[in-house]
């Protein structure tokens, strides 16, 4: 026999069961149970307000239901890691270097000082930033700083990262850069779970769909399955652009 601490059990999957939101008097979830597993790359596909941020904030725990239950299958920490992350639409950038920015949430984590640098280049060096790490974080490019939320995010290895739109807003370049990244992280094993509206990205990054519509999960499907044949006259609609604006 070996000494030491057994290995802990796997995070995922992540388990909703009955889950409901409400704020302001309104359901904004509703009844959603979903099962969230290691591996296939998951889309988070909705008209506005159908409800996939709040979805990803309750998922990470930034929210609890009003019911149901939000489980995962392991310890959310080992040794002081979140063992998932979430990269944000508009990311909090601290007022310090990027390699700073990324040190910091690997001292957070309680990575030891002498190991901090060398994890915060190799993530930086992961997104292609290691040539900015001495440049102020809030200086850089809107790209760039996607790229620097998705280091920090790497240089903790989580085996989930959330990611609510990293691409809006950016050019084609940006955005070429930030899939790549992504693209990345999901080769070494983490589980990416992402909201987009690009019908076009969740085909270059997607391995299924998961369609919300009204704060419910209307469909789930495989990418190609979901893109050439939705079976919901909901996701059909969301296809064509005919959804109205939901408020």
């Amino acid at each position: 026999m070996t000494g030491g601490m057994p290995p802990a059990r796997s995070l995922l999957p992540l388990r909703l069961t009955g889950v409901t939101f409400e704020a302001g008097g309104k359901r904004l979830i509703d009844n959603v149970s979903l099962s969230i597993d290691a591996g296939p790359r998951t889309m988070l596909l909705g008209p506005n307000g159908a409800g996939k941020s709040l979805l990803m904030r309750l998922c990470h725990g930034l929210l609890r239901p009003t019911t149901g239950q939000v489980r995962f299958n392991g310890p959310e920490t080992v040794n002081g890691r979140r063992r998932h992350a979430m990269v944000f639409q508009r990311p909090v950038m601290l007022r310090r270097s990027a390699l700073d920015n990324v040190a910091y949430g690997l001292a957070l984590a309680g990575v030891p000082r002498a190991e901090r640098r060398r994890a915060a280049e190799h993530a930086l060096d992961q997104v292609g930033l290691l040539q900015m790490a001495a440049q102020p974080a809030r200086v850089l490019s809107g790209g760039e700083q996607q790229r620097l939320a998705i280091a920090r995010a790497w240089a903790l290895r989580p085996e989930l990262l959330l990611l609510d739109e990293p691409t809006a807003n950016l050019d084609p370049s940006a955005t070429q850069e930030i899939e790549a990244s992504i693209q990345a992280m999901h080769d070494a094993g983490t589980k990416i779970v992402m909201v987009t509206h690009n019908l076009g990205q969740a085909h270059r990054l997607g391995d299924e769909v998961v369609f919300l519509d009204a704060g419910r999960v209307a469909e789930r499907a495989p990418v190609q399955q979901f893109l050439r044949s939705p079976a919901s006259p909901q996701a059909s609609a969301f296809i064509k652009g005919e959804l109205p604006w939901r408020k």
